[in-house]
């Protein structure tokens, strides 16, 4: 009887050590499983930011050279100022995020100031730039907590081009006709004197990790 006892109590140990190792592997794996999951959705998100920067930048490009071409640079300054948030706005609304341009010399103290999440990378940015990378390979994406809430975060440098110089350049670069218009519109001004191959700023993008993605990339 008491060798049956014992048998028993062996079994039922046994029997549970199963059960709990069962378990074990059970939560792994799906812990694994969530992990793949969070990567993908990470990816896509990164993929998708960097297409809207893209647009962003070919939208308002297009726009700069159209009027550069048809009515020179002072009508040119009404593409930046009026233009470009729109487009900022439209691709917002399109994909529920927050779309902006930040730099640290901004034209309109309005708008473009960065928050100090966006100051820190337009720094790794730069500090990246001096020790040799192009801004054109440069990108940040990360997930950050705000106030209790998770946010993927994306940003996109712009760097200075040489179409850029007409109303961002320096004394010999900016026309008097095109520097008394700036000073009209942007009494508080301070994104000029500018070189080619300079930081102007970056496109940046905020996305509510709680919203999923509108659309696929």
């Amino acid at each position: 009887m008491l060798t049956t006892n014992k048998f028993v109590r062996h079994q039922i140990i046994f029997t549970g050590l199963i059960l709990v190792l069962s378990t074990v592997f059970s939560v792994v794996a799906s812990a694994g499983t969530s992990g793949a999951q969070a990567s993908e959705e990470l990816k896509q998100r990164a993929q998708a930011s960097k297409q809207v920067a893209q647009q962003f930048v070919k939208q308002l490009g297009g726009h700069l050279k159209k009027e550069m071409k048809a009515n020179g640079p002072v009508q040119a300054i009404k593409v930046c100022k009026d233009i470009a948030p729109g487009i900022a706005n439209q691709l917002s609304i399109e994909n529920g995020w927050s779309v902006s341009r930040v730099s640290n010399k901004v034209r309109n103290p309005s708008s473009g100031i960065p928050d100090q999440w966006e100051s820190e990378v337009l720094a790794e940015f730069e500090a990246l730039a001096a020790k040799g990378e192009k801004y054109s390979s440069m990108k940040k994406a990360v997930v950050v907590d705000e106030n209790g809430k998770s946010y993927f975060r994306f940003m996109k440098p712009i760097p200075v081009k040489p179409v850029c110089l007409s109303c961002h350049g320096g004394k010999e670069d900016v026309s008097v006709v095109v520097n008394a218009e700036l000073e009209k519109q942007y009494p508080f001004d301070k994104a000029n004197d500018y070189k080619v191959d300079e930081l102007r700023g970056a496109i940046s993008i905020k996305q509510p990790m709680d919203i999923p993605l509108k659309k696929k990339f």
